[in-house]
């Protein structure tokens, strides 16, 4: 553990000197790593969890209209039967099912397999790619049954 001053009186700033004493490298940031998909499923599993928090807000906002009665429930269901709505609906679907599908990924992974770079690799695409087919096919299939009409 070297304890001396900055190597070489470093000026790229990459070093830095901790409260004990020891020089240390900064750590890599998104600057230095070369982009792959894993870090983009990982970002993606991450927002989609954030989407899904706003999710809960309006199906709790759904539910409370149900508890206001009817014409409360008609207005709610007004805004979220729109097209607008409806798109909202539609991504908070394709975030649940991102969000199963990374979820899946890491449960092979925490199980030990899949864990080779490219392994790794092509289950993040997997996970990303199936998320998607998985949301469009019931989307498909609520318009296709005329649950759903625009």
């Amino acid at each position: 553990m070297s304890t001396s001053p900055l190597p070489g009186d470093d000026q790229t700033g990459r070093f830095v000197v901790q409260p004990n004493g020891r020089v240390r490298p900064l750590s890599p940031h998104l600057q230095i790593w070369r982009w792959h998909v894993t870090m983009a499923a990982s970002i993606l599993n991450r927002l989609t969890g954030g989407a899904l928090s706003v999710g809960a807000v309006l199906v709790f906002l759904w539910l409370l209209a149900l508890a206001f009665g009817p014409d409360a429930y008609a207005t709610f269901t007004g805004w979220m039967g729109s097209p607008l709505g409806l798109a909202v609906w539609f991504g908070l679907t394709l975030a649940l099912c991102l969000h199963l599908a990374g979820g899946v990924r890491h449960l092979i992974w925490d199980a030990g397999h899949g864990l080779s770079p490219r392994t790794a690799d092509a289950l993040s695409w997997a996970s990303m790619i199936g998320g998607g087919v998985i949301a469009v096919a019931f989307w498909a299939l609520l318009f296709t049954s005329g649950r759903i009409a625009l």
